[in-house]
């Protein structure tokens, strides 16, 4: 789930394995601006060519895509309420605590001495001094609290076993914020052996933060172990279930397959923490607890076979992405591939095998006889290089030879075997999207197919705004145009707990009871709800939207590479913004990554990692002169000038040495731009100057001027329209850019009149920074609107920063 690309705004276990490189001829596609108003009168004429249907719409375009961050799974979609339920987290019991009334000398412990299961090696073990008249408990508060309604009932299940003493019963209740008693159970009295007990508990009250307790009738010793409580409502009322409101805006997203289970969380950081599927089905106190790269434990209580079924209840395609022998940080030898190549073809047996089959049989005895009917294959997740092209030649050369209807879909290009997809992954900010909307206008139509299977607007879009909505949806319309190319795409990532929000901003976010969708949830939403069966071209004609000079604050940084700055100053004009001093060392500067000193009068950074970078000044700062003196120490590549820095995670920089000590260029939104030959010595003094005046970027080496780009303006309207094979409706989705409202005609050529009203909907705010929170869900979110009819042109003011999706059907001749 990661991007060469990514602007830097969640905190990666890595630095991005290489997705695609965005190579742009100059910038006429790069800075990053924001559309500035269109003219109030202005005219948008938009004309649906009907008479000339174009390529059919690839009816798998609009999927999701699963991957157990942010609490995703566990505290997230799996209905599980018990944190560490089997004791398996660490060395103490985590997210456990000892609840001691009138009785001292009580202590809980993790042991491993008797487990229940090897598998499963760990207890808790609690010990209960006789003596005293107060009771012992032990409490878990679940994944920040656990919601309960009134009325709704609770199946807790749990192993348990006794030692000396405490044969009694075991007391259950699960407890409000308040300490009140919400729900009473009674587990009967323990055996000297492990054995399962269940007992149901259903709340008086409502309350998202409670807790549940359990309290020993009698002193002694005893052990607990798969500690569960889990609703009896799931969604689909299937056991070992799902949280019906997450799952309820899956399914309000009507997509058309899921890929799962990552991401990040497939390769891991370590083979050792590679996702396998094997360890993720069966009876869940069988399967394994490991640590999730994304910085939690995982059950895998939503294991490979719930993932499948999930993908069944939602009438959805299942996309299995699995390890191709590659981590983060290891490669498997080619001598030892056999046995991961092994476990894709068993994988496909799991789910399509007949239910006497090896692995048929299992899915059966897992509760579906049926098969699951897999067809879509990913191998690896944003691996590359000369060790993925010969990983993925072993896969496909196995999986073709005995299964040859499963579609395989490759991390990039591959010159050992043709892939069928490729999947391409892009985060950036809105004005980068806006300039890839006709990124695929020029494809390769005899290439493999495109999935485009992670993109979000992560830069200035706060937690999920309106404004990089629009920019998503703007290049959504490039993908359904060119849906003969893009067959399948995704947005990611799809789900946060917002108490532990690991990277930002995320689809559908969360806490225990309540749940929202951020603005580009509904822009998703609209897109899939709103699917035709073939491409119609649309001509539109609308002003252009002005760019705004973008202004932000200055830094340096290195790549793979020891370096040193001085004599760094910030000027406009006569006017002095800033001159480094140093007396205070690095105070002041905002540091990301690296080994930072000042020597010499020098800020000095002596580490060799990638994408290093510090910032200092103000983001409000514009039309400025950035110059400064670097040297490079050792390493492999150059320095990065940073400049018209908004987000400090963000790629805003003159790239100097960069690709090897190859190239110079501007990286600016995610792109990068027109490279010019050049390398960066060692020990050699270098100085450099970036000028900013108005939409002009000049970029010295040496006092020799080696870019001098031009910011370019945006568009101000993006659409596509298709349609419906079995009504006729045409469907056109507009979007408008610009701050302003155009007024719109849009012309349904090779059409005479349209049958009744014609339906809209709009999705818009305020403001564009407007965001969707827990106190207010639908701040921005799609509402009706009419659309006046003409003969065969439909009249509609399209508002600033929108997305309007306007179904018509024309009249039968």
């Amino acid at each position: 789930m990661e991007s060469s690309w990514n602007n830097g705004v969640r905190s990666l276990p890595r630095i991005a394995t290489w997705v695609v490189a965005l190579m742009v001829a100059g910038l006429a596609a790069l800075m990053p601006v924001s559309a500035a108003d269109a003219p109030a009168s202005a005219t948008a004429q938009l004309t649906v060519r009907t008479d000339a249907p174009g390529p059919r719409v690839s009816p798998r375009l609009w999927g999701i895509f699963f991957e157990d961050i942010n609490c995703s799974a566990d505290g997230g979609i799996y209905a599980e309420l018990v944190r560490n339920r089997s004791f398996e987290d660490a060395a103490t019991p985590e997210h456990w605590r000892l609840v001691s009334r009138g009785i001292a000398g009580a202590s809980m412990t993790v042991d491993a001495s008797s487990p229940a299961s090897p598998k499963n090696p760990h207890a808790l073990k609690l010990t209960i001094p006789a003596g005293g008249g107060g009771a012992v408990s032990v409490a878990n508060e679940g994944f920040w609290g656990m919601a309960v309604r009134k009325g709704a009932s609770y199946e807790l299940s749990l192993l348990a076993r006794r030692g000396e003493g405490a044969d009694g019963p075991l007391n259950v209740a699960l407890k409000g914020s308040d300490r009140r008693t919400i729900a009473t159970a009674t587990v009967p009295a323990l055996t000297a052996s492990w054995a399962p007990y269940r007992v149901t508990l259903t709340a008086s009250n409502t309350d998202p933060k409670a807790c549940l307790m359990i309290t020993p009738a009698r002193a002694g010793t005893l052990w607990l172990d798969m500690v569960s409580l889990f609703p009896k409502d799931t969604w689909k009322g299937r056991a070992n279930g799902l949280r019906p409101d997450l799952a309820g805006m899956l399914a309000g997203l009507k997509p058309s397959f899921v890929r799962f289970p990552g991401g990040c969380w497939v390769e891991g950081d370590t083979m050792g923490l590679a996702y396998r599927w094997k360890q993720t089905i069966g009876d869940p106190s069988e399967r394994r607890t490991q640590h999730n790269i994304w910085n939690y434990k995982v059950t895998h209580g939503l294991g490979f076979h719930e993932y499948l079924q999930m993908c069944d209840d939602l009438g959805a395609e299942p996309l299995f992405v699995i390890n191709c022998g590659m981590s983060h940080r290891e490669v498997v030898p080619m001598a030892k591939m056999g046995e991961f190549v092994q476990d894709a073809l068993d994988a496909i047996e799991y789910c399509n095998g007949p239910a006497d089959s090896r692995w048929g049989s299992v899915r059966a005895k897992n509760g579906h006889p049926a098969p699951f009917h897999l067809k879509l294959m990913e191998i690896g997740n944003e691996n590359g290089g000369p060790p993925y092209q010969e990983r993925y030649a072993l896969f496909h050369d196995a999986i073709k030879a005995k299964y040859p209807g499963i579609t395989l879909v490759a991390n990039e290009p591959t010159t050992t075997r043709q892939p069928e997809v490729v999947d391409e992954h892009y985060y950036s900010n809105p004005e980068f999207f806006l300039r890839q909307a006709d990124r695929y206008d020029t494809y390769n139509r005899k290439g493999p197919k495109i999935y485009v299977g992670e993109y979000a607007v992560t830069a200035d879009c706060g937690k999920g705004n309106l404004r990089g909505a629009i920019g998503e949806a703007a290049f959504m319309t490039g993908m359904e145009r060119n849906s003969d190319v893009v067959a399948m795409a995704s947005y990611a990532p799809l789900f946060v707990n917002v108490d532990h929000r690991g990277w930002s901003p995320d689809l559908i976010d969360y806490d225990t009871a309540r749940v929202y969708g951020i603005p580009s949830y509904y822009v998703q939403k609209l897109f899939s709800e709103n699917r035709g069966d073939v491409v119609l071209p649309v001509d539109i004609k609308a002003p252009e939207a002005a760019p705004v000079p973008s202004g932000g604050a200055v830094g340096v940084g290195t790549w793979l590479t020891q370096a040193e700055f001085k004599d760094i100053k910030v000027t406009r004009g006569d006017t002095t913004l800033y001159a480094a001093r140093f007396a205070d060392g690095t105070k002041g500067w905002r540091l990301h990554g690296g080994q930072w000193s000042v020597k010499d009068g020098a800020l000095q950074q002596t580490s060799l990692g990638d994408n290093i970078r510090a910032i200092i000044g103000d983001r409000g700062w514009t039309d400025y002169t950035l110059s400064l003196k670097a040297r490079k120490l050792a390493g492999a590549e150059g320095f990065l000038i940073l400049f018209r820095v908004k987000d400090d995670g963000e790629k805003s920089w003159w790239n100097l040495g960069g690709w090897g000590n190859h190239h110079h260029a501007i990286e600016m939104g995610g792109v990068i731009g027109r490279e010019v030959p050049g390398r960066i010595e060692t020990g050699r003094w270098y100085d450099i100057r970036v000028e900013l005046a108005g939409q002009s970027i000049k970029c010295y080496l040496d006092g020799k001027l080696i870019h001098d780009e031009k910011t370019p303006a945006v568009r101000a309207l993006y659409a596509s329209a298709t349609k419906v094979d079995a009504t006729g409706e045409v469907i056109v989705k507009v979007v408008n850019a610009s701050r302003s409202t155009l007024d719109g005609a849009v012309h349904l050529k090779g059409v005479s009149n349209v049958e009744g009203p014609a339906r809209a909907v709009v999705l818009t705010s305020q403001s564009p920074t407007d965001e969707n929170t827990l106190e207010e869900p639908t701040k921005v979110a799609p509402v009706p609107t009419a659309v006046a009819v003409q003969g065969n042109v439909l009249r509609h003011a399209f508002p600033g920063n929108s997305l309007t999706v306007i179904r018509v059907k024309p009249a039968v001749r």
